[in-house]
């Protein structure tokens, strides 16, 4: 289902907004640093789902950009016949970020999908704001402009959280091949969590202020006997599942408005948190993002924090927007990775040679290295309050270390050394990156050898969990 959080600037601890959440799928997940790429006259790019897709449909091509912008972003391998790779956001040069989560649509909307749907799907979406837009209102608009002219292809309806230094929205993609999507922008005194995705009341007045939809969005409903003219719109009640905020979502937007009412207002350690809680996070979680959104000095300052699985079980690390690119760990492995299992990396079955490079291969998983402290720590619940201590205690001098390491990159870019400032970000978070590992292996060395000493691994064929609210 996926995770997103935006906090407004007003509540803020150092006067900006954040945007925080999780990608929620089960295939393997690695990091990229997507570079700026120009792109040729008459350049397509492929979009949709397949027959296979759980709501199945035809790929199709659409006009790629001129140009697409440099982004951080983590892709995955697998999501119900939807093509390979996805992602469900990250973060642009321009400073726009983008989470994907779950919305589901009203029945009737998901029955009259058409089967042979067409479109960019919901990862195409998130791909493109990353690729294309300069602004959170431009990743709106983008996103409806492509639903218009080419259509969406739906797995039963989707959100997206799309935000900037200055602006952020929600927007909703709604299922049934009639290109109904709506859009809610942000105040800087919102706190909003999604999990789903849900717009709320929609009047019909506010269209082109604080709501942006197409122009058919209130007319068809009322073609449909859905809503009557004249009463409140409530864009959930007339197009979404009509259940509201979720329980976990009112959950922890209460949590975080508590925290946003004290003095010292929300800073990064109350992100980390409402991403770590096991209240909200357990094994679905794929990865965890935090990303500061505001104006740096440069580009290649721009930072996002990173857990390469859910934050239970994974520190954040910053990762600043400028690094040449990521350790070989957190690059795409065969651990989870979709269609790895009937592959070699030997090249005697020709037809059957692993994508993974066999290099890459030769290096530790993160996923897998992160996984394996989840899974003592389901087993053994007691032991969780001290890895929670561990990875806050590294995340608190993570903090003004990314901001020493920042300030020696601004006094590199204004002496023109550019290739120099790349050099020194990437090994900061190359070394970060690699001491978050070996902290985890070490937390889960211990975690494994105090469980056989104390209890025995078990082999019992069900799962243990935290107790969640979703």
């Amino acid at each position: 289902m996926s995770y997103a959080i935006y906090i407004g600037r007003q509540h803020g601890a150092t006067g900006h907004a954040w945007l925080a959440g999780y990608g929620d799928e089960p295939s393997s997940h690695w990091l990229e640093v997507v570079p700026r790429r120009a792109h040729p006259a008459g350049a397509t790019v492929t979009v949709g789902v397949t027959p296979e897709a759980r709501m199945p449909g035809r790929l199709s091509t659409i006009p790629q950009a001129a140009e697409t912008f440099r982004h951080l972003r983590v892709s995955y391998s697998h999501y119900r016949g939807v093509p390979a790779p996805l992602t469900n956001g990250g973060l642009n040069e321009h400073g726009v970020a983008v989470r994907d989560v779950w919305s589901t649509s009203r029945a009737e909307l998901i029955a009259m999908t058409p089967t042979d749907q067409t479109g960019p799907n919901y990862s195409d979406l998130a791909r493109m704001v990353l690729e294309r837009v300069r602004s959170a209102r431009e990743g709106v608009e983008l996103i409806g402009r492509l639903i218009a002219e080419h259509g969406y292809s739906t797995y039963g309806g989707n959100s997206h959280l799309v935000a900037d230094a200055d602006e952020a929205f929600v927007v909703i993609e709604y299922a049934g091949g009639r290109k109904l999507w709506a859009a809610e922008r942000l105040e800087p005194d919102a706190i909003r969590v999604s999990r789903p995705g849900w717009i709320g009341l929609l009047p019909p007045e506010d269209v082109g202020g604080r709501f942006l939809c197409p122009p058919h969005f209130h007319d068809f409903a009322a073609e449909q006997g859905w809503w009557r003219p004249g009463t409140p719109f409530d864009a959930n009640v007339v197009y979404g599942d009509g259940k509201g905020r979720w329980a976990g979502q009112a959950w922890m937007e209460a949590e975080l408005a508590a925290r946003a009412a004290r003095p010292e207002k929300i800073g990064f350690a109350d992100l980390a948190w409402a991403l770590r809680t096991p209240r909200i996070t357990g094994d679905t979680a794929g990865y965890g993002q935090i990303v500061p959104l505001v104006h740096p000095a440069d580009p290649a300052l721009r930072l996002l924090w990173h857990a390469q699985i859910g934050a239970i079980a994974a520190p954040l690390v910053p990762l600043f927007l400028g690094i040449s690119g990521v350790p070989e760990e957190y690059s795409k492995h065969r651990y989870l990775t979709s269609g790895e299992d009937a592959r070699f990396e030997d090249e005697r079955h020709e037809e059957a040679v692993s994508g993974v490079a066999q290099g890459i291969e030769s290096t530790r998983s993160a996923t897998a290295v992160h996984k394996r402290l989840l899974y003592l720590l389901a087993q053994q619940q007691r032991f969780l309050p001290e890895v929670t201590e561990a990875f806050e205690a590294l995340e608190r001098r993570l903090q003004p270390a990314q901001a020493k390491a920042a300030r020696a990159t601004e006094l590199l870019l204004a002496g023109g050394e550019t290739a120099l400032a790349a050099e020194v970000l990437t090994y900061f978070c190359d070394t970060e990156l690699r001491r978050a590992l070996e902290l985890t292996e070490v937390l889960a060395a211990s975690l494994e050898a105090r469980t056989r000493l104390l209890d025995g691994i078990g082999d019992d064929p069900c799962p243990k969990a935290f107790e969640q609210l979703w």
